[in-house]
Order: C-alpha cells, then sequence, then structure tokens
C-alpha cells in the first residue's frame, strides 16, 4: 500500500512545501508550518459546484448583456454605505475584527432587519441559547431568522440547499470543517475548501453568504490569503474596547467601491449608526488647549474630521519616548525629524505622544501638516484657534504637497463652522470656486514654516 502524500502549509499564509520548515519562505513568520494529507477528493466533486463543471462557450464582450439584480437593502445605512449600495444576492462576504469587537451583533443585527426574508443564522461557536440571549439583549423579534448550531460543512450544506434561505450567516468559518479532508478545523486545508464549497453554493443558488473570519494578533484575517482571493468582500470591524465607536471598513469589493467605512456606536441595545461621524469624533474637542488641532481625512468618498491631539513633555530618561496612536508610528519620526531639521524645534529631550481622538485609525499623507502643526503647538505651548481646520502633505525638505478631494473636506468643515482652512497652496490654486467660499477664508502655504506661522504657533 502506498504511502499516503502529506504536505507542510503555513498557517498564515497558505505556503506550501513537501518538507518542513522552520521560516516560511512566503511570509517569513516562524514555526507556522504544519503537515496536513493532501486528499485526491476535492470539493468540485461535490454536488454544489455541479454548475461550474458545465462547459462554457466564449463569448464577444459586445454580446454579454448585463444584468440589474436589485440588491437587498437593510436600512443599516451605513453597512449599506460599505457594501456599495446594499447585499448582491450571491455574494460571498468575509467579516474579520478582533474578539468581542461586535461582529456577530453586527450580523444579527442586520439579519433582523432583513427577517423579511428568511435568513439562516449556522453559529459553530455558541449554543442556541447563546444566540438566543443575544437577540433578546438586541431586542430581535422574527420568526423568519433559523439559527443553526453546525461545524460539520455537508450538514450546512444540506440545510441551505433544502431550506433555500435568502442569507447565510457562518460564524465562524475557523470552526467549521469538511469531513472529506483529514486536517483539524482552522487548518489551511479545511478553511480552503469549506469557504470554496460556500462560494460555489453562493454562486449556484444565488444566495448571499456573510462568513466570520477570526483575525491574528497582528490584526489580519487568520488563514491563508486564498481565503481573501476566493470571496467578494473583505469586512474589517475595527475599534478599542475602551471606546464606543466601531469602523466597519472596506478592504475589497467586486460590487463597490474599496476602502468605504461605515461608523458605529457600540450601546446598550446594540450597534447604532453614526450618520455624522465629524460630529461624533470632534463632540468632546477641548477648548483653548495647546497641541490639538482639527484634520480633514478621507475614507473611501467620505470626509471625516477629526482631532489630531500631540503631547510633548521633557523626558525623564535618556532615551526619550516616541508613541503614536491612529496614526503611523514611522510617519510620525519623519514628521519629527523635518521640524528639528527645517524648522529647529530642538525634540531630543522631549517625550513625544500622538493621538487620533475617538479610536479612529487614519493612513492618509494629508494628516501630516497636521500632525506637524499639532506637535509645534504642544511643545511651544501655544494655542492653535479652534476656527482653524488644517490639512496638506509635507515632503522631507519642508515643502507642503497637495492631496486629493479638497471640495468635499472644505465644504464638511463649512458645515461643522470652521472659518479658517490651511491648505497646501497648489490646492487653493487649482480649486474650484465653491458656492460658500466667502463663509471660510482659505491659506494656501508653500513650507510647514508658513504653515505655522498661518496656525499662530511660530512666530519667527
Amino acid at each position: 500500500m502506498s504511502k499516503p502524500l502529506t504536505k507542510y502549509y503555513c498557517q498564515e499564509c497558505g505556503y506550501e512545501s513537501l518538507k518542513w520548515l522552520g521560516k516560511c519562505p512566503g511570509c517569513e513568520k516562524w514555526n507556522t508550518m504544519v503537515e496536513e494529507l493532501v486528499q485526491p477528493l476535492s470539493i468540485s466533486d461535490r454536488g454544489a459546484a455541479s454548475f461550474l463543471s458545465m462547459p462554457q462557450e466564449p463569448k464577444l464582450l459586445s454580446q454579454i448583456e448585463l444584468s440589474t439584480t436589485e440588491r437587498l437593502k437593510s436600512n443599516l445605512n451605513e453597512f449599506d454605505r460599505v457594501l456599495g449600495g446594499g447585499i448582491v444576492p450571491g455574494m460571498l462576504i468575509l467579516i474579520g475584527g478582533d474578539p468581542g469587537i461586535g461582529k456577530s451583533t453586527l450580523l444579527l443585527q442586520v439579519s433582523s432587519l432583513l427577517s423579511s426574508n428568511k435568513i439562516l443564522y449556522v453559529t459553530g461557536e455558541e449554543s442556541a441559547q447563546q444566540i438566543k440571549l443575544r437577540a433578546d439583549r438586541l431586542n430581535v423579534k422574527t420568526d423568519n431568522i433559523y439559527i443553526l448550531p453546525e461545524c460539520n460543512m455537508s450538514h450546512i450544506l444540506t440545510h441551505i440547499e433544502n431550506l433555500m434561505p435568502q442569507m447565510v450567516v457562518i460564524d465562524s468559518i475557523q470552526t467549521v470543517y469538511m469531513p472529506e479532508v483529514s486536517s483539524s478545523p482552522g487548518s489551511v486545508s479545511q478553511i480552503r475548501e469549506c469557504t470554496t464549497a460556500l462560494m460555489y453554493l453562493a454562486k449556484g443558488k444565488s444566495i448571499p453568504i456573510f462568513v466570520v473570519g477570526h483575525v491574528t494578533k497582528e490584526g489580519s484575517i487568520a488563514g491563508p490569503k486564498v481565503l481573501e482571493h476566493i470571496v467578494d468582500t473583505v469586512l474589517y470591524f475595527e475599534g478599542d474596547e475602551q471606546y464606543t465607536y466601531r469602523i466597519l471598513r472596506t478592504i475589497k469589493n467586486r460590487f463597490g467601491s474599496t476602502n468605504e467605512i461605515g461608523v458605529f456606536e457600540m450601546i446598550e441595545t446594540g450597534l447604532a449608526e453614526i450618520n455624522s461621524p465629524s460630529a461624533a469624533f470632534l463632540s468632546q474637542k477641548p477648548q483653548d488647549v495647546s497641541g490639538s488641532v482639527v484634520t480633514a481625512a478621507i475614507e473611501g468618498t467620505r470626509p471625516i474630521l477629526v482631532e489630531i491631539q500631540a503631547l510633548v513633555t521633557p523626558t525623564n530618561f535618556g532615551l526619550p519616548r516616541r508613541e503614536s496612536f491612529g496614526i503611523d508610528y514611522n510617519r510620525m519620526s519623519i514628521l519629527l525629524a523635518i521640524l528639528e531639521k527645517k524648522i529647529g524645534l530642538h525634540l531630543g529631550q522631549y517625550d513625544v505622544f500622538v493621538n487620533v481622538a475617538g479610536g479612529m485609525k487614519v493612513a492618509e499623507p494629508a494628516v501630516d501638516l497636521s500632525v506637524a502643526c499639532s506637535v509645534a503647538s504642544s511643545l511651544l505651548d501655544r494655542v492653535i484657534p479652534s476656527s482653524i481646520i488644517i490639512f496638506g502633505e509635507v515632503g522631507l525638505s519642508g515643502e507642503i504637497r497637495s492631496v486629493s478631494l479638497v471640495e468635499k473636506r472644505i465644504e464638511e468643515a463649512l458645515k461643522l463652522g470652521f472659518k479658517q482652512c490651511i491648505l497646501p497652496v497648489s490646492n487653493k490654486e487649482r480649486l474650484k470656486k465653491l458656492k460658500k467660499n466667502a463663509a471660510i477664508n482659505l491659506i494656501g502655504v508653500e513650507t510647514l514654516r508658513e504653515a505655522l506661522e498661518a496656525a499662530q504657533i511660530w512666530r519667527g
């Protein structure tokens, strides 16, 4: 009898090898290679994928007709926005997030809002009684949500085909398994085969399926990257346990724009959508304090005003501390070096802490100028007027570079009553005339020094 064929798979990225390796060549992580038995049976042999086995004929692009499929609206506007306007039938959606962040709560609320249709909620981590307790807390009262505590993917597929629901939730993909695959639940083979089976079923029956995925300690979805390639949409549910705000962020979307976000607030009765995130993030902004400045960031197609806070204090140790929360640490270090080299602000004997208030994470270069201004404001203990909003990218030579979507940023600032805007001079020159431009004073700057003078921080 021939020896069973085995391979070693990386549990982080899915890299496969015929022999064990201490360090994965794909993701360069240590001790992630796990031995798994290679099965000759494939998911494509199952009935769920039978419709894909039919031979297809090539067609001219001009001969392909588009079908106007109506999206399912959850009436949770922030959720529908992230998906590009609603749920597309046959859509396979992967949602990840830290434990306890509210993934199951969000999906149960969406199921409740869509309960005019038949919903199947498959739970592999919790019992039916636990789901019932959460539903009572969220005040979910409907007779169209079916709860299925099951981990066997063969049984799950059978129930879906028999029940034919309008939407399915799998919570979570790391707990389900295919009996034909010998590896344990959560392994690369199991995740790949189970997700592929769900993809075949979703496309064949036009059933939207939500799949919950665990995340690693680095914050990425656990399992091989092939998991993200199979699905149509990848959502990340972000937030901090110390804050009530939650951010639903789009990383991949075949049916809408990417990098879109939805903002929610966790309350006693579940998640409440925030229709005006800018007003929510600025609601507790302190007045007349140094180190605080408002900037305009773009998330997807939406401008969001956030508060950048900086604290610069003399260090008690030989090596000063540098901490950033909500912005990239390396980017902050570069801005501190520019302040020292081009402005002459000596920060070598000071601890520097930079924070985006409200738990928001901003990765856009347009917040560079506001970070530099907040650090200088805290160091010199000079207050930036609360009527000023600042944005712009800072180059290594201290020049202020242009940013995109300036009109949307200024319009959002006008809604919240800002009177002055410090922005790159190139953006001011190319800026189209706004209907309400008389209500805000645009101050174009070319260098970081000019920006600090305009913000009333630097006085020569």
